[in-house]
């Protein structure tokens, strides 16, 4: 935002990374003549990669939307504008809000806090308007049924109703990733099965013990994740990437985490996984979940990585053949842990097992690694003391 006039700041897309040529304004959360505070959020723009706020630079009266709702924008394009010397019309919202302070109970509160809502701007349905929890996880609903009501609808004939919906950018680049993807590499997948019996009876050994010190669960993907480095660290080849001719070796493992939300499948990073406690990789996951849901990554998080770690069993997947994360050279799959009958010195007995699937560019991953690749993760599941011991 810069001066215009002495009283008047531009409202401006916020510069956007190289590799994103332009931008889609989302939802305006101001409308004009309401007063605007310094820092808050003035409306969302989506870009491929990311949701992100445009929040005001100055306090004052938003006097002209330039860009509606919807309209492709650019690095620096002014949007907006905002009077520093205005005053708010009394009919506005904004100018009600000021002047009636809304009451907010602390439950609700402290959601609104977790999920960036602004509180102060719902409309309470407890005794004496108060705002309650319920009102705002309606809240976070309302962008999605507004988006649903807005949504053409084509009845033909017969009554059989059909809607054509846009795709987002984010599903746009989604689509468009996945399809270079398959179209420049040579995608094969190899699969096993792991025995989760033995990082199960740890995990139920020490979860209360580990929540109690690190404040945060002790859940799977870390140990997947710690696997996945081991074995990379095994085979250098599978942590690498091609550019035209060249071969690419990372002397770093930056893991990606596929994590699937309603804006779309998004991958952050977990930047030098090898240097990372379990306690702090389940912290980082658990944040990019609950900020994924909100649109709360950043372009930071999402760009990179080295390898990338999928796991579907959380959907109920059993098997599956995950694409390869471009320029990214090989992908794990994981699935649901099922109780099945399994072989063991000539008795069926009954274990947990995992399907565990590793897509690879086979332009520079051979067979044989890919291989060996994947058995080193499955030898480190079924033998988590060599994971915690760097064995």
């Amino acid at each position: 935002m810069s001066n215009v006039q002495s009283h008047l700041v531009e409202v401006k897309v916020p510069q956007l990374s190289e590799s994103v040529s332009e931008a889609t304004l989302i939802t305006w959360h101001k409308r004009v003549g309401d007063a605007v505070r310094e820092g808050e959020n003035l409306i969302d723009v989506e870009t491929d990669k990311v949701v992100l706020e445009l929040p005001a630079s100055k306090s004052g009266v938003l006097s002209k939307i330039i860009k509606p709702d919807g309209a492709k924008v650019g690095s620096n394009e002014i949007i907006a504008l905002i009077d520093t010397d205005a005053v708010a019309s009394a009919a506005s919202p904004a100018a009600v809000a000021t002047t009636q302070p809304v009451a907010v109970s602390p439950s609700a509160r402290k959601l609104a806090h977790e999920l960036d809502v602004d509180a102060s701007r719902l409309e309470g349905s407890g005794r004496n308007g108060l705002v309650t929890k319920e009102d705002v996880m309606q809240a976070m609903q309302q962008p999605v049924a507004a988006v649903a009501a807005s949504v053409p609808v084509i009845a033909p004939s017969g009554n059989r109703p059909e809607q054509r919906v846009p795709m987002t950018r984010i599903r746009l680049r989604i689509a468009e990733r996945l399809l270079q993807s398959q179209q420049n590499a040579a995608i094969l997948t190899t699969f096993n099965e792991v025995n989760m019996q033995p990082v199960m009876d740890l995990r139920n050994r020490y979860k209360d013990a580990f929540e109690k010190k690190h404040g945060v669960k002790l859940g799977f993907s870390s140990f997947f994740v710690k696997a996945a480095v081991l074995a990379l660290q095994k085979f250098p080849i599978v942590n690498a990437s091609v550019d035209d001719t060249d071969i690419i070796y990372h002397g770093y493992f930056d893991i990606g985490v596929a994590i699937g939300s309603e804006r779309g499948l998004v991958v952050p990073i977990i930047r030098d996984a090898d240097k990372l406690s379990f306690a702090d990789i389940e912290k980082q996951i658990a944040d990019f979940g609950v900020r994924a849901k909100v649109g709360k990554l950043t372009m930071e998080e999402l760009t990179g990585g080295t390898f990338t770690v999928s796991n579907g069993g959380v959907f109920g997947s059993m098997l599956s053949t995950p694409i390869i994360n471009p320029p990214q050279s090989a992908i794990l799959g994981i699935h649901a842990t099922k109780d099945r009958a399994v072989v063991e010195n000539g008795q069926i007995v009954i274990r947990p097992i995992n399907y565990l699937a590793v897509s690879y560019d086979h332009r520079i991953i051979d067979g044989r690694e890919a291989v060996q690749f994947l058995s080193t993760i499955k030898e480190a599941l079924e033998f988590p003391g060599r994971v915690l011991l760097d064995l």
